[in-house]
């Protein structure tokens, strides 16, 4: 997630040193970085560390139960992900002291994992994986349901799903980053939801985040046009309440204002010739 760099450390930040997960949103490159097209074969090695980072996501939600720590979720994702070869991106990234991101409730994202975070029935709780594996960088994430949810967080959790469908639907070549954005604002303000702007996509690939930012709000028909060979996220952080947030005092933590729910979905893409493909494609086929 790219983030405003604007006194807080964000993990996924576009203007270094920052954060590990989204970006924030109008932050500047101290030099501008150009867009960079993957050849057929980054694009092979992506689809590699996507399918890894999509294969991770999955046995993290096998586990998410009532009674667990994020703490054992973040073990158990450094083991994983170890055991196949690969590193965490985020751990130690700028700092970061964890290999994933665990943002329960209203945490809208970077949430730390802790040993004395405890799940409990019926919260909600997303979890980002960056594994790099052979040097390539997958990023996905998912929000999921611990025990039962209330009906407001299948609400906000439905609508949250589905803003990242219709932000993936508005990629191919020749259209516009602010399409994305436009279609799930659009969506998600239908529905008495609100888009987080304080955090936004980014281009990825052999870095952890790089251009161009994909913000989750705008105008349709602004912004950079999409080329094939275009690699980047799509990863809407959408609220019950306020799309405002503050960053708690580790730092990282973004949570929000009002301390309503918040829920993310991510994927990894790459726009093709014809229209898009999703790297980052998770076997519970739909999100």
């Amino acid at each position: 997630i790219f983030t405003i760099c604007a006194g807080a450390r964000n993990l996924k930040c576009w203007q270094s040193p920052c954060a590990p997960g989204p970006q924030r949103a109008n932050s500047r490159p101290m030099q501008p970085d150009p867009i960079v097209l993957m050849s057929k074969k980054e694009i092979e090695g992506m689809r590699n560390a996507c399918r890894i980072a999509a294969d991770l996501l999955d046995h993290l939600g096998n586990m998410v139960r009532p009674g667990i720590s994020t703490q054992a979720l973040d073990d158990e994702a450094e083991r994983w992900t170890r055991a196949r070869g690969g590193t965490s991106a985020p751990l130690g990234y700028h700092g970061f002291p964890r290999s994933i991101c665990t943002s329960r409730n209203q945490i809208v994202c970077h949430g730390i994992p802790r040993s004395d975070e405890i799940l409990q029935d019926g919260d909600i709780i997303n979890i980002d994986v960056t594994p790099i594996i052979g040097g390539f960088y997958g990023d996905t994430s998912k929000t999921f349901f611990v025990g039962m949810p209330s009906d407001e967080a299948r609400h906000l959790v439905d609508i949250t799903k589905r803003c990242l469908q219709l932000g993936i639907d508005e990629v191919g070549p020749g259209k516009r980053i602010g399409d994305i954005g436009a279609a799930i604002q659009t969506y998600a303000e239908s529905h008495g939801c609100s888009v987080v702007r304080d955090f936004v996509g980014h281009g990825i690939g052999r870095v952890f985040h790089s251009a161009p930012q994909i913000p989750h709000f705008g105008v349709k028909g602004r912004g950079e046009r999409l080329a094939p060979g275009m690699v980047f996220t799509i990863e809407p952080m959408i609220n019950l309440g306020t799309w405002k947030v503050k960053i708690l005092d580790d730092g990282w933590t973004a949570v929000t204002q009002d301390g309503k729910l918040s829920a993310q979905f991510e994927h990894t893409i790459v726009v093709t010739e014809t229209g898009v493909e999703v790297l980052t494609v998770r076997s519970d086929a739909g999100d």
